[in-house]
């Protein structure tokens, strides 16, 4: 497949991720998000699972542009509270995207767990959809495991990268360079697969 410059609309207005997209995609990307189309629909993310809401995004805004939509979906899963915020991670203290309530909501409870539950296992999930035309056509998941401190450490990346230290770190993921970060990052997992997945497709999916 020819891979230059492959428009690639991110279904996101999310920022931070949009620029983690950027750092981690090669430059043939033409790269575009939801910031571009103010009027874009902002679908309900009603699926049960990372992959789910990924899907109901990558779909519905794939539906209203032409070309390849990629949709992110992704958060924390702590073993100690059962698995919990998965998919709510976003939006676990009520407000969508207020970051420290959700890490100050994840620190109380997890302060009331009894000491068998050390250490505090979790790990990072990310689903990528991607679609065209309101079909999605593939779907890559990405993981890395850590643990969660109680002690919030850093201020780099964003959501719960603080409290997350990543297996074979000392450090939080907050502490690491955005670099570091991508090259073992749950995200930079599943777009290596996209990557890998797109160089081998049809001439027709990106047309």
């Amino acid at each position: 497949m020819n891979m230059s410059r492959i428009p690639l609309l991110i279904a996101t207005r999310n920022a931070h991720k949009a620029r983690e997209f950027a750092r981690i995609l090669p430059p043939h990307f033409e790269l575009k998000t939801l910031a571009d189309f103010p009027g874009a629909p902002d679908p309900e993310e009603t699926g049960t699972t990372f992959a789910a809401n990924a899907a109901i995004k990558a779909e519905s805004i794939s539906a209203v542009f032409p070309g390849l939509v990629v949709s992110d979906d992704s958060g924390i899963c702590v073993d100690a509270l059962g698995g919990m915020p998965g998919v709510y991670s976003a939006r676990y203290a009520g407000t969508h995207g207020d970051d420290e309530a959700n890490n100050r909501k994840m620190l109380v409870e997890l302060a009331a767990r009894p000491e068998s539950d050390k250490p505090f296992t979790a790990r990072y999930v990310c689903a990528i959809s991607v679609a065209k035309a309101g079909r999605e056509l593939a779907c890559f998941i990405g993981t890395v495991e850590g643990q969660i401190t109680l002690s919030p450490r850093g201020t780099g990346g964003f959501g719960y990268d603080p409290l997350f230290i990543p297996d074979g770190y000392l450090c939080t993921m907050a502490e690491i360079s955005a670099d570091e970060k991508n090259a073992i990052s749950h995200r930079g997992e599943a777009l290596k697969k996209f990557e890998q997945w797109l160089a081998s497709a049809p001439e027709a999916v990106v047309e």
